[in-house]
């Protein structure tokens, strides 16, 4: 995921719209995606304070904390790399608290400071390029979270030509913080959908669990099956969508920091269920980036998560991962 500069129409315009059951929803774009928040509320007035509470955390959020934008803080922090620190927030320690967290749980897969590899690899550069090992190994010497140095509020990046990107947990992020928003506003039943990254709590209209569709990636136009769920995220990653082609080999957007390459291990998409959406997504890339056999294993021996791994046409699961499908 990139936290982009792109917006359909100003966030401040986007209308409420009247859902079945007392629910209300909106649905706008950021962050480079599709989003939508579909919740219950006892009356207009409290669902259009909840809908501007949100629209306004998420313009601060991508303003600080997207890459695209000059003036973010990110930028300022790339800017700044190997020449001076720059303070922050309580929402960039948040950010970066829960990045240490899913560094070490992740064994170095989530590493935010892993932009000068996706710089390399950018699949929206023309004309399409492989990268020279060479290329690959000078990107991977300015890669290294545990470099990214902190003293209180103030952050530096020691070295000119590393870079922070923070995509790679920064809509999930999002999500789990809207959740929060609903819950300090008394909202018990909420949907949070930010480009098929979800979070649910309480109960949908119709009531019971959620129903939550799960896509084909051998045919995105349809779900192979479909999640019932509460309080529970679920996320998905893969190539399928974002990638470009060279001499018949397809190379996706995923890249593993370990190898300074884009992942081809014969894993073509991973569902994880977890309780936040942070450690569903993150999750997720996690194991599509360890591949089929590790993969399946990492996501089975970790706490309170369930997930299932596309390779080809054959799917495999963690151990409960069929409680959750709808017969």
């Amino acid at each position: 995921m990139a936290l982009t500069t792109t917006c359909c129409e100003p966030l401040s315009e986007i209308p409420l719209a009247k859902g079945s059951g007392g629910f209300t929803r909106f649905a706008f774009h950021a962050m480079g995606t599709d989003c939508k928040v579909e919740f219950e509320s006892s009356s207009r007035p409290r669902a259009q304070a909840f809908k501007t509470e949100v629209l306004d955390w998420l313009t601060h959020f991508e303003n600080q904390f997207s890459r695209f934008k000059p003036e973010s803080l990110i930028s300022r922090i790339n800017t700044a790399a190997g020449k001076e620190w720059i303070s922050i927030d309580e929402e960039a320690l948040s950010l970066f608290a829960l990045c240490d967290r899913f560094h070490w749980t992740t064994h170095g897969i989530l590493d935010p400071t892993s932009l000068p590899l996706l710089a390399l690899w950018d699949y929206h550069v023309q004309p399409k390029t492989i990268p020279s090992g060479e290329q690959v190994r000078q990107a991977l010497d300015h890669v290294g979270w545990e470099r990214f140095q902190r003293d209180g509020d103030r952050v530096f990046l020691p070295e000119p030509g590393m870079g922070l990107d923070v995509g790679g947990i920064g809509k999930e992020y999002a999500v789990d913080r809207v959740m929060e928003m609903a819950r300090e506003a008394g909202i018990a039943n909420c949907l949070v959908d930010f480009g098929h990254d979800l979070r649910v709590r309480g109960e949908p209209p119709e009531k019971g669990p959620w129903r939550i569709g799960l896509e084909d990636p051998n045919d995105p136009s349809r779900c192979w099956g479909g999640a019932s769920i509460q309080d529970r995220a679920v996320t998905s990653s893969g190539d399928y969508f974002r990638n470009f082609q060279i001499d018949g080999k397809t190379y996706g957007h995923i890249i593993d920091p370990r190898t300074g390459f884009p992942v081809r291990n014969g894993c073509h998409s991973v569902t994880v269920i977890a309780p936040t959406c942070s450690e569903a997504g993150i999750l997720s890339t996690t194991a599509f980036v360890l591949g089929p056999q590790e993969g399946l294993a990492f996501l089975d021996s970790t706490y309170q998560i369930e997930g299932c791994l596309w390779v080809g046409t054959h799917r495999l699961q963690t151990r409960r991962f069929n409680e959750y499908l709808i017969a």
